[in-house]
């Protein structure tokens, strides 16, 4: 069987309200070393993939290798009997109908608990080739929010240029145009460290993606404060957030060539 307590049930709601509007049914593949989930968007432009280390619940049992089919939207809906403190428990038998989430609250005066439907989803789980990426940026995740969204605002498409120069986001619509440029800054003051941008550059990179999957894969930005952008030529962009314990969540997203809109 399956038992993962998690202390803060809301690493799990900020997890899957971030990933929902991307991936409507999916399965949590558990097994000893801890619980994953990967996915790809209806239009297999995207790919979301996650992991919850085992060491990141305490306790963490799992028996055998357990698939949960879930619908996110169900998901949700029983996550919003969360509060944000509530430490999360989640039960399955070996061959489970539904997946049990317990929720109790820290001075444990409060328990509740739900059963939540499995559905059987046949689903391929795609092996994703270990890559070393010619850029990687390591910068606050709400400034990488701030400029999608800005920038969405004037187009459709973003183009991400690294060079030894630094970063730069830059976006041409029909209402003009726009460009963010970061270089690197880090500094040793615990304060301003979530500000720092760290770049780690091989070669020149130049890609351009669409900012209506950067947008939504920025809907990630509460569960961790730094974000890190992976590039390299013809391959998909890597944006991935560190959950602690070893965990992530991360988004793949295939880069448009030539005209393609």
């Amino acid at each position: 069987m399956l038992e993962a307590r998690l202390e803060q049930a809301d690493l799990i709601k900020k997890v899957v309200d971030s990933i929902k509007d991307l991936v409507q049914d999916c399965n949590f593949d558990c097994n000893d070393s801890g619980i994953a989930l990967q996915a790809m968007d209806n239009s297999h432009v995207a790919l979301v993939s996650m992991m919850l280390k085992a060491e990141a619940f305490s306790p963490y049992r799992c028996d055998r290798n357990i698939a949960l089919g879930v619908n996110l939207t169900s998901l949700t809906k029983v996550l919003r009997a969360a509060q944000s403190d509530d430490i999360l428990t989640l039960k399955a038998e070996d061959t489970p109908d539904v997946v049990n989430l317990q929720f109790e609250t820290s001075t444990n005066d409060r328990i509740s608990e739900y059963d939540l439907k499995l559905m059987d989803i046949d689903q391929e789980h795609l092996g994703i080739p270990e890559t070393e990426y010619a850029a990687a940026i390591t910068m606050s995740s709400t400034e990488f929010r701030r400029i999608c969204t800005d920038l969405a605002a004037m187009s459709e498409s973003v183009s991400i240029d690294a060079s030894k120069d630094g970063i730069k986001f830059s976006a041409n619509g029909d209402i003009g145009s726009g460009s963010v440029t970061l270089r690197n800054n880090t500094t040793l003051d615990d304060k301003s460290k979530k500000d720092n941008v760290e770049i780690n550059l091989s070669e020149p990179v130049s890609l351009t993606f669409s900012l209506k999957y950067l947008v939504n894969f920025c809907k990630a930005t509460s569960v961790s404060s730094t974000v890190t952008i992976s590039l390299s030529n013809e391959v998909p962009l890597l944006v991935s957030y560190d959950l602690g314990s070893g965990s992530y969540l991360r988004f793949y997203l295939a880069p448009k060539i030539g005209d393609e809109e």
